[in-house]
């Protein structure tokens, strides 16, 4: 399908580091009690180098890095009253816990028209500070009346 945006809509890289205390913030915020969210010690005898991120904390990472919603409208040239989160998924490759920085690399996946409603996928690309690869998450924006004709 062709894209609808005019010109390669350029994301920028960011950084960032991974603070328990967003952990802790987050997991309070999605209301869950699990303690190793909460505790370093607990988090360790459970396996893991530190207290490890929740599932979805990357949406936190994607608005506190740079990707917030009011940047996302501007970007695009949406009309914010009529945009929709059309999905997210993640697929993890490694640990990500308190302590690490990423670095994540965001790109325009798929831009498209459907039933006068027009989609847009971000992809991104996370990597820690080893270089490896530890998470890629992908999210679908979705304009309601995207159609230039009404």
């Amino acid at each position: 399908m062709e894209s609808l945006l005019k010109a390669d809509v350029k994301l920028k890289p960011f950084q960032f580091t991974i603070e328990r205390g967003k952990i802790k913030e987050f997991a309070m915020a999605i209301g869950d009690k699990n303690p190793i969210y909460y505790d370093a010690d607990t988090a360790r005898k459970e396996g893991y180098r530190d207290i490890p991120i929740p599932p979805t904390f990357p949406t936190a990472i994607e608005m506190w890095g740079g990707m917030d919603f009011e940047t996302l409208i501007e970007l695009f040239g949406l009309n914010p009253l009529k945009v929709l989160h059309g999905g997210q998924e993640y697929c993890y490759m490694g640990e990500i816990c308190a302590g690490d920085t990423v670095t994540a690399a965001p790109k325009v996946i798929s831009s498209f028209e459907k039933r006068n409603l027009r989609f847009i996928t971000i992809g991104i690309q996370y990597i820690n500070s080893d270089g490896k690869d530890v998470l890629y998450s992908e999210s679908t924006i979705i304009e309601r009346g995207g159609s230039k004709n009404e």
